[in-house]
Order: C-alpha cells, then sequence, then structure tokens
C-alpha cells in the first residue's frame, strides 16, 4: 500500500506549538506532526494565531504531504514528528 492523506483535517496543539494531521497505509492509520517554526514563515513578525497556522499549513499541504510520504518511507512509524531537516532546512 501506499501513504494517502484522505482525510484534509488538521489541528492545532498549543501546547506542543505544532499541527497534527493523519495519513493512512490501507487501513492503518499514521499520525503526523509538523511544527510551527515550519509554517511560520513571514508570521513571525505578527504573534500568530491557530487559524494563522492552519491556514499556512493549507497553503503548504501539498509540499508537507510530500515530506510525510518520504519520512514514512523511510521510518515506517505509526506517528512521525517532521522537522525543520524534513523539509531541507536548518534545524
Amino acid at each position: 500500500m501506499t501513504l494517502s492523506f484522505p482525510n484534509p483535517s488538521r489541528s492545532y496543539d498549543e501546547s506542543r506549538h505544532r499541527v497534527r494531521f493523519v495519513g493512512h497505509d490501507g487501513l492503518a492509520q499514521i499520525r503526523f506532526f509538523v511544527p510551527v517554526s515550519v509554517l511560520a514563515g513571514d508570521l513571525i513578525a505578527q504573534r500568530p494565531t491557530e487559524t494563522d497556522y492552519l491556514s499556512a499549513f493549507d497553503g503548504m499541504r501539498k509540499a508537507i504531504f510530500e515530506v510525510a510520504r518520504k519520512a514514512y518511507e523511510s521510518r515506517r512509524r505509526d506517528m512521525i514528528e517532521l522537522d525543520q531537516a524534513s523539509f531541507g532546512r536548518g534545524a
């Protein structure tokens, strides 16, 4: 099976400063987390809100899913935390 993202839902975890989303490999559910530092970009100058982070996620959705697929292919776990390095950026 290949990893897919049939559910467009995503949620903001304020306590851990990350956005959570889910992928599926067949019947297996894979939880992914992306830190807001990846999403922040131009938001750093202002005081970003949950809505800002979720909008940034939506704008980067295609790239995030590609990175998530690559991470899953190399790690094959049911929970994967993406980071700056996952996106080819310094930590």
